[in-house]
């Protein structure tokens, strides 16, 4: 098809960590080979798009990041067009399609796609093709893929309708189609996969399955299908070139015992082993993403000397100024408390409530890894040099903004990579490329193809594997530096909660975490710590002051970090002092409420004659005498009439919590002893008006809460489950149903 006669369409993206931007730029790279031309802008490029001139189907691919916020690149966009001066007809010509991305392990699912579809409803906009709604906590493709499957059709039926229709036509029907979503070209899949615990959508909840969608995602003659849902090709059971199949692509025999005694050959499946029917199968795999980017090397004279964060305009710089371990040596989680000194910092003023970002660099061991296993050893100190290839196919390629100009490679990849990220199935096909061995060539195809799809996420996406760790498992792989830059996304800071009030501690800042620990596993032979929790223990293990000692013997200097507050906009106790609040947070989510509490009590002191609410605290954890963080203080709390009611309980502890000792029927997690608390909490909740703050882990404890609450206001209310979910999405509304959780 000649190029003049291309349908032009527009591809917005608001991304936070690369996902949504990826599949954006896989959709324009595609678009060519469907006669289409893809305009593509991220949504923060307002020079590159005008919507309310736009006449052209309109494609959104949008994440949500934080507690149901819109990425940093989307703010803008959506304070705009959520302005209450704009008409109802402002985007009455304008016809989108929009893919939202979340991951239902957190309450408010999807929310700045949903947001946003509102919204351009709300102000006449028309829907040409259905939303799709894709969950990260079981894998994007489950949605992504079939969404996509359907995307070009539906960009042609609309272009031709919106070339065709007259503008009278178009004003007449906007009311009308902007609720009205057209017969949809998608195959009968799961475009909307909805938590049904979702406040948005408490009345829609959709888990339709398409009962042949197994057999279309295993054909090899189906579309292939990638996290970043790009054309590709069919490979045979052989891989590339037609190779033979090397027995070193299924593991190698393992001898096991049988009930009878006699020892039989059994084959295992690993990171770089496979099984049929897998091993046997024609795969397919996306297709190549087209390189983008030059990388060169200017010797310097000396080395680097930069070594703090990249953006220095909201960071302070902090003294570590106490560091103490608040769990027993026997626990199984390591928990750490840790004093900030922020009075050198005037301008760094939180809340309880609030939160911050600590910028934490790369490990200087994996780092020296990396470095060694591309073969840059004696380049580590160059400065490199990133330019866009002259020859690049990439729609909309730039220079990633978070590549410094004129930096060394050494902190090119300590300060500025996520050398830990996961590899996407995109990476994974770009890394074919480059592998010289038949069989792990092979391996990787089946990893990232989509009939490999349960592979990647057991031996690559659930055990958290990195590039490095990937590279190690297939040492014929040897990639070029420009794949890395390509490919990682910015290293990101790690946000903590702040565990205590100004009003208590003047001049300091404390947060709490738990060291964290990844397991060995197929990829991985042996665990490791997490990237901050692993640098902030190694930084303050020499001054750490352990369980029942008074100080650290260490007279070395202290250490500083780079932190930069994360203001919260609710996740705030109540302002009234008379207004009830109820808090659940086991383990290190106790944190703000130590901030909340000390609050609560210097205004209580303050304001003597104040009618103050109740106040409740959720607390759990494994052992009473292991890991019950935070004891004494919280005991005082009760001592002086701050906290009203605390509820513990112990998990592995026989003797259950503190009002039933010994008592088989006592409660072992938090939700337990909300349900043995109902009545109270759902009067609090329900007819004082009072509030409740969840947090912690998002994965398991807060939807077992959430799951706890909605039959606690079933049984109060006597209502169904639907009813019970939409009061409960009510409170959410109303900000008196807050969370602040984490995966």
């Amino acid at each position: 098809m000649p190029s003049k006669e291309k349908r032009p369409f527009v591809i917005l993206y608001g991304s936070q960590k690369g996902q949504a931007q990826s599949i954006a730029e896989g959709i324009a790279e595609e678009a060519e080979q469907h006669g289409l031309v893809a305009n593509l802008s991220c949504l923060d490029q307002n020079e590159e798009y005008n919507l309310e001139k736009e006449r052209a189907p309109v494609v959104f691919i949008v994440s949500t990041t934080g507690d149901g916020e819109p990425p940093d690149n989307t703010l803008q966009f959506v304070k705009r067009i959520k302005r209450k001066t704009l008409s109802p007809d402002h985007y009455k010509h304008l016809c989108y399609a929009l893919l939202a991305l979340g991951d239902t392990n957190y309450v408010n699912f999807c929310n700045c796609g949903k947001t946003i579809e509102r919204r351009l409803k709300e102000l006449g906009a028309t829907q040409f093709y259905p939303t799709g709604y894709a969950d990260d906590g079981v894998g994007l493709e489950v949605v992504v893929d079939p969404w996509l499957e359907g995307l070009w059709k539906a960009i042609k039926e609309a272009s031709s309708k919106m070339a065709s229709d007259s503008t009278a036509r178009l004003k007449e029907n906007a009311d009308d189609s902007a609720k009205v979503i057209p017969d949809s070209p998608v195959p009968d899949v799961q475009l909307r996969l909805l938590s049904i615990t979702d406040p948005q959508n408490c009345d829609s909840v959709e888990t339709t399955v398409n009962k042949d969608s197994k057999h279309a995602t295993l054909a090899p003659s189906s579309p292939p299908a990638s996290s970043n849902l790009r054309p590709g090709s069919t490979v045979g059971s052989t891989g590339l070139a037609s190779q033979s199949l090397s027995t070193a692509s299924v593991s190698a025999p393992e001898t096991r015992i049988g009930d009878d005694g006699v020892p039989r050959v059994a084959l295992a499946a690993c990171l770089t082993c496979s099984l049929p029917p897998l091993s046997e199968s024609s795969l397919n795999v996306p297709a190549l993403p087209p390189p983008y980017l030059d990388v060169t090397f200017q010797d310097v004279d000396t080395p680097e000397q930069n070594v703090g964060p990249l953006n220095k305009e909201t960071l302070h710089e902090v003294l570590i100024s106490k560091a103490v371990q608040l769990s027993r040596g026997d626990s199984v989680k390591t928990a750490l408390l840790l004093e900030l000194d922020i009075l050198t910092s005037p301008t760094l003023t939180y809340q309880p409530g609030d939160s911050f970002d600590v910028f934490c660099p790369n490990r200087a061991a994996e780092v020296d890894s990396v470095l060694c296993r591309l073969g840059l050893q004696e380049q580590r100190d160059h400065h490199v040099h990133v330019a866009l290839r002259k020859d690049t196919k990439k729609k909309g390629a730039q220079v990633p903004s978070h590549i410094p100009h004129n930096s060394s490679l050494l902190f090119l990849l300590t300060r500025c990579l996520e050398i830990r990220s996961v590899p996407k199935k995109v990476f994974l096909r770009a890394l074919v490329e480059y592998t010289a061995d038949g069989a792990q060539k092979r391996r990787l195809q089946e990893l990232c193809s989509k009939q490999g799809a349960a592979d990647y996420n057991l031996y690559v996406r659930d055990p958290s594997l990195t590039i490095l760790e990937l590279l190690t498992a297939f040492p014929s792989c040897t990639p070029p530096l420009s794949l890395l830059i390509e490919h990682l996304p910015k290293l990101q800071p790690r946000p903590y909660s702040a565990a205590s009030s100004c009003l208590r501690h003047p001049g300091k800042l404390h947060f709490v975490f738990n060291v964290v620990e990844f397991p060995a596993c197929s990829g991985r032979p042996s665990g490791k710590r997490g990237l901050c929790t692993g640098w902030l223990f190694d930084l303050i293990n020499p001054h750490l002051v352990f369980p029942d000692k008074a100080e650290s013997s260490n007279s070395l200097p202290l250490p500083k970090i780079h932190v930069s507050l994360r203001p919260s906009c609710s996740f705030r106790p109540p302002s009234d002092l008379s207004v009830p609040f109820i808090m659940v947070g086991p383990g290190t989510g106790v944190a703000p409420f130590i901030g909340f509490l000390q609050q609560r009590e210097a205004e209580r002191k303050k304001n003597t004659e104040a009618v103050c609410g109740e106040t409740w605290l959720f607390f759990g954890c494994r052992h009473r005498d292991g890991d019950y963080l935070f004891r004494e203080e919280l005991e005082g709390f009760v001592s002086s009439g701050t906290l009203s009611h605390l509820k513990v309980c112990f998990s592995r502890d026989v003797r259950g919590d503190e009002e039933a000792v010994g008592s088989a029927a006592a409660p072992r997690y938090v939700q337990h002893n909300l349900l043995r608390w109902s009545q109270q909490v759902t009067d609090v909740l329900l007819r004082q008006n009072g509030y409740l703050y969840v947090c912690g882990d998002a994965k398991n404890m807060a939807k077992d809460v959430n799951d706890t609450l909605v039959e606690m206001i079933k049984a109060e209310l006597q209502v169904d489950q639907l009813e019970a979910m939409k009061k409960l999405a009510g409170l959410r509304e109303e900000k008196r149903y807050v969370q602040d959780v984490w995966g």
